[in-house]
């Protein structure tokens, strides 16, 4: 058996595990129901046009803005409708707005003369967009990396703690191990946020968002190969630190530089996302880039040959960190007298190899 055909029987067992695991499926599940949730249900709760109670003379500019017209005799009957709680509001002669304690927005709008307006930056990012869009590229990335991320060194230390690795290792090569289980949990991560993203489409689609999606859709389409590219590089780190542990206690321990590299580009997108310089910065770090470069396309501060050079950056990084990870994965995996330490994982490799 060579090491691709080890690496593909691994990433299998891996996958038919997980999709046994009720944990793994109760959560996709979750995340799916706030997907739907957070699209469909504002939309929904935001309520339809006002109802107007008015006369046919004074119908037409309340038809012309959208509103639901109730057509009354006169100013009497419109009243009597705002009054017995019919509609929302009325339009009696004047004209002039009947409502019982707040005249709805719409309404008064219809009514109104508009100003011309001119807009200065027509291409601008609405400011509520501009918070969510980061917070979400960013939340998507840590989450799945971190969620995946624990699951891989958590089944890389039970390997260790049952003594199954010593099996293992006696029919697949080390690293077929190590690769099937990032191949694994890429293909597991990738599937979950495949799910979530065309849910969260067809609710925005449902909440008639189409101008949002067609926003969005660049960046998404370079979200998916900086998420694959940079999940492979933490998910590598991962599972070198559960080979460097012995317990299920000892990994937060180990996993201390893990938890940092996917924490602080999180918190560095979401708060540092209105700063053109630090956004370029980030763009570049391999760490922060999944998130912070598709961010910039969507603002539209990256120039077309900026994501590739990043792209590349973030291949060239994770190629290392695999063959690092490797290494100590290596010289680690069937150590268990005890938690390793980074340097003799390093050191004693070939011992093992």
């Amino acid at each position: 058996m060579n090491v691709t055909q080890a690496t593909r029987l691994v990433a299998e067992r891996e996958i038919r595990v997980k999709l046994r695991d009720r944990t793994f499926l109760f959560g996709t599940l979750f995340f799916l129901l706030i997907a739907a949730a957070g699209t469909i249900l504002p939309p929904l709760f935001s309520g339809g046009p006002s109802t107007v109670a008015a006369t046919e003379s004074l119908a037409a500019p309340l038809r012309a803005a959208g509103l639901e017209v109730r057509v009354v005799p006169d100013d009497r009957a419109a009243e009597q409708a705002v009054r017995d709680d019919d509609v929302d509001a009325a339009v009696v002669t004047g004209p002039a707005v009947l409502a019982m304690d707040d005249a709805p927005d719409d309404v008064v709008k219809a009514l109104s003369t508009q100003p011309t307006v001119r807009l200065l930056d027509p291409d601008a990012v609405d400011p509520v967009v501009a918070f969510l869009v980061p917070f979400v590229f960013a939340f998507v990335f840590f989450i799945t990396s971190q969620t995946f991320g624990v699951q891989i060194a958590q089944s890389v230390i039970e390997e260790k703690q049952t003594r199954i690795v010593e099996i293992l290792v006696a029919a697949v090569p080390v690293r077929a191990l190590l690769a099937g289980k990032v191949v694994a949990g890429a293909i597991l991560a990738f599937a979950q946020i495949a799910l979530i993203a065309v849910v969260a489409v067809l609710g925005l689609q449902i909440g008639d968002s189409g101008g949002l999606l067609s926003l969005l859709a660049p960046a998404i389409g370079w979200f998916v190969p900086f998420f694959l590219i940079g999940f492979v590089l933490l998910a590598a780190m991962w599972a070198a630190a559960g080979a460097l542990a012995n317990r299920q206690e000892d990994i937060a321990a180990v996993s201390t530089p893990v938890q940092l590299a996917v924490m602080l580009p999180f918190f560095a997108v979401i708060f540092l996302n209105d700063n053109a310089t630090a956004m370029r910065v980030l763009s570049y770090l391999p760490f922060s880039s999944p998130t912070a470069m598709p961010l910039r396309l969507f603002t539209g501060d990256a120039a077309g040959w900026e994501p590739i050079v990043s792209l590349v950056l973030l291949v060239l990084a994770a190629g290392a960190f695999l063959l690092a990870g490797a290494r100590v994965y290596e010289g680690s995996l069937l150590r268990t007298n005890g938690r390793t330490s980074l340097r003799t994982a390093w050191r004693e490799r070939e011992t093992i190899g």
